[in-house]
């Protein structure tokens, strides 16, 4: 299971974090900008983190039974 959660601006994706890699990726320059001040705050990267846990491995149960 994987988290992913994206920023987008006029359709265009500029910064992604994605629990596989653990810490944020800037794909436009202002993407970069906050990818490395994201990555850098302790606090937001452990909650973006926990997501995972917080959410996907919260729901995953739920959703496999529905089916």
């Amino acid at each position: 299971i994987e988290y992913i959660e994206s920023f987008y601006y006029n359709k265009l994706e500029f910064t992604r974090f994605s629990s596989s890699v653990g810490k944020f990726v800037g794909f436009t320059e202002y993407g970069v900008r906050n990818a490395a001040a994201w990555n850098n705050n302790p606090s937001y990267l452990s909650r973006a983190k926990a997501q995972k846990e917080g959410y996907c491995l919260h729901n995953v149960q739920t959703d496999y039974t529905a089916a």
